[in-house]
């Protein structure tokens, strides 16, 4: 009984261990990549929680309406999103309000009032109880018109808004304020810091098109003058700075050459 309880203990701490360490992350299926789980109140209310597909959205919206104007934080669960928001038409409401539309096709209101049969359809909408086949399938289809890429979901979403294959809305009355035009920046180079390592081209015109200026600064990057802000791959890599997005929603960091593009001197 007491090796058994001796080898139980010895698991345990090698688990913590490895744990504490790091594991290696499973990769996402493409159809799964940028999908984020809301349950702030859903299980409260005895719902399924929210499974947020970003492809969804992003294909028909800049991030910067859905994150700057309508006010979605950049990490899961941070908004504390209550259905009654919704129902008062702030958050997910400002566009699910059952008359705004999209393509001239009516946009589903969230969360319903009261619960009977036809008001339940529209709560698994989002309350997944369930992978959905026909989600997947939707993704799938509309993966096949896309610029493809390796990483990530497989698509190549800058080059699909370039070639036109998407258009992307980036304001919307009565929630956006007019904004003046801003001369957009040049790209420049960030030095790489390890030998051999292309220099990375930084673009903002890419980035702007997504973000405006105001998902990145200041709440990303405080300083908006070059190399004001420090940080370091391993802060990346930990969800900060770059890796705000990158990983969870744009292509992930593991795709080096999609940054560190500057050709090397030979």
């Amino acid at each position: 009984m007491r090796r058994l309880f001796l080898a139980c203990l010895i698991l345990l701490c090698c688990a913590g261990v490895l744990w504490g360490a790091g594991m290696k992350k499973k990769k996402p299926l493409p159809q799964d990549f940028g999908s984020v789980t809301i349950n702030n109140y859903s299980q409260q209310a005895g719902m399924p929680p929210v499974v947020f597909d970003h492809w969804v959205h992003r294909k028909n919206y800049t991030c910067r309406l859905c994150h700057v104007d309508i006010g979605f934080g950049m990490t899961a669960n941070s908004t504390q999103i209550h259905a009654a928001d919704n129902g008062k038409g702030f958050f997910c409401g400002v566009c699910h309000n059952g008359s705004s539309t999209f393509n001239k096709t009516k946009i589903f209101a969230s969360c319903a009032t009261t619960y009977n049969r036809e008001e339940y359809k529209r709560c698994v909408k989002c309350h997944a109880l369930e992978k959905d086949p026909a989600r997947e399938e939707a993704f799938y289809r509309f993966q096949e018109g896309m610029p493809r890429e390796t990483f990530g979901n497989g698509i190549n979403w800058e080059k699909a808004e370039e070639m036109g294959r998407i258009k992307l809305v980036d304001s919307l009355e009565g929630v956006s304020l007019k904004k003046g035009t801003m001369k957009v920046q040049k790209d420049f180079t960030l030095k790489g810091k390890v030998e051999g390592m292309p220099d990375i081209i930084f673009s903002h015109a890419k980035h702007t098109v997504w973000n405006g200026c105001e998902v990145c600064h200041p709440d990303i990057f405080v300083g908006i003058r070059k190399g004001a802000t420090k940080y370091s791959m391993i802060d990346l890599f930990d969800g900060k700075y770059c890796g705000v997005c990158h990983d969870k929603v744009a292509f992930p960091q593991s795709d080096c050459k999609r940054c560190h593009a500057k050709p090397v001197a030979g």
